[in-house]
């Protein structure tokens, strides 16, 4: 004869809504109910997060299921097992009788098993003379079978949300470098627009990750990034279209002002390409015979006079301010830092700014202003380029614009300058328009 099945705990534990309803599950579960146990196992371990399970009570877990014999749990078998606590600490990697029995509590709190308590606490098991199980007095692993679709429907939306979290953290790596990237493009191409707000509003955009971001977060920051992605790579490729449909109109503008000793030659290329450094001098210039002097201050202003623009009170009045102006007009070509560093260490931090000043003066006609820095920077470095040559012929340029038939001896105003523009002497315009050999 079967006794009473018991429901509630032995000793002091309290019996919670929780477990009567896990024990109300178990028993409404169908009766060709059948489940494999580890399938189901794997199942929880997967959603352990959501079941509020932990990894060394899923150690027990897998030690209790180890004492069934059978495989495949069926909801007509037995489904109690009873193990001493030695038996499984033994099972369970050796852990301590406290942990052992804390771990326990969470199993049952999770509904993962269900407590059948004997009288004195104790688990054993009775048989009839058969040697069939009449009373058994342990762990009831019912819920392994009554909700083993529940736990692969946990494990299958786990498994999920894995794998959408993966991909908004691919879709945010990849949206970063992008975008990144073409901002790069943007300034080393000297492509029209805002590159220094873009980065700004890059950079606002990132700082809302937090280390630790959960997907919701990673998959707005995404949608932002998504939105400025498309602004740039709009630009970038009108850009590109209006400059492939100028292509051979471009092409032939730089062989002409290439085929002009006086003229600075400029290229698309970047340090790529070798013509794009060809001084004012031409190819044919030998640097070991310009001046060793220094080029006065006044004669580069005169030259590059556009330069006053940008200078803070819109005068320069020594070389320290001649420097401090060049590095606020850098910026404005796009040049990148690293080009500007190398060019000051090449050239010198004096005629670095000279060359720059230079570039600004033809800022209209170069295309790639930072492209072509690093050029001359090449030629410097091979002793190929001096600063003589590209001033002497934007101050030839300058010159041949004001000579007129109406231009006094005296020296002359600018529109928006009150004082007196640098005189050049007749012997110097002389050995200007002089022929180069």
């Amino acid at each position: 004869m079967q006794t009473h099945i018991t429901t509630t705990p032995f000793g002091r534990r309290a019996v919670t809504l929780g477990q009567i309803a896990s024990q109300a599950n178990a028993r409404a579960m169908p009766r060709a109910a059948i489940a494999n146990k580890w399938a189901v196992f794997h199942h929880i371990r997967e959603a352990r997060e959501m079941l509020g399970a932990t990894g060394q009570s899923l150690s027990i877990l897998n030690a209790l299921l180890s004492f069934h014999r059978e495989t495949e749990l069926s909801a007509e078998g037995e489904l109690i097992v009873w193990p001493s606590n030695e038996q499984l600490t033994a099972r369970a990697n050796g852990i301590s009788p406290a942990t052992l029995r804390r771990h326990l509590v969470v199993l049952v709190d999770c509904g993962l098993i269900i407590r059948r308590d004997s009288p004195n606490g104790k688990r054993f098991a009775r048989k009839g003379r058969g040697g069939e199980i009449e009373q058994a007095y342990g762990f009831d692993l019912s819920p392994i079978v009554a909700r083993a679709e529940e736990f692969k429907d946990l494990a299958e939306a786990v498994q999920a949300e894995k794998k959408a979290f993966r991909v908004s953290r691919e879709r945010l790596t990849l949206l970063r470098r992008d975008i990144v990237k073409m901002i790069d493009a943007g300034i080393e191409e000297k492509v029209p627009g805002n590159w220094g707000r873009v980065l700004q509003t890059y950079q606002a955009i990132v700082s809302r990750l937090p280390r630790m971001a959960p997907r919701q977060l990673i998959e707005d920051i995404c949608a932002d990034l998504h939105e400025l992605h498309s602004e740039i790579r709009d630009v970038l490729e009108s850009f590109a279209n209006s400059q492939n449909m100028n292509a051979n109109e471009s092409h032939s503008d730089r062989h002409i002002q290439n085929s002009k000793p006086d003229s600075i030659s400029e290229s698309e290329g970047g340090s790529r390409n070798k013509n794009e450094a060809s001084s004012s001098a031409g190819e044919t210039d030998n640097v070991r015979s310009l001046p060793k002097r220094d080029l006065p201050l006044g004669i580069v202003l005169e030259a590059c006079p556009s330069l006053r623009e940008v200078a803070q009170g819109g005068d320069i009045r020594n070389w320290r301010d001649f420097l401090a102006t060049a590095e606020l007009a850098r910026p404005m070509l796009a040049i990148s830092p690293s080009a500007w560093s190398d060019a000051r260490e090449v050239m010198g931090e004096q005629h670095a700014a000279i060359t720059l000043a230079a570039i600004y003066q033809r800022s209209e006609q170069i295309n790639s202003p930072g492209g072509y820095l690093r050029g001359l920077t090449e030629r410097t470095r091979a002793g190929k380029f001096s600063t003589w040559p590209m001033i002497m012929a934007l101050l030839n340029a300058g010159l041949k614009v004001q000579k007129s038939p109406e231009t006094s001896a005296g020296p002359t105003k600018g529109p928006d300058d009150d004082h007196p523009r640098l005189q050049v002497s007749d012997s110097l315009l002389k050995s200007l328009q002089k022929p180069r050999r």
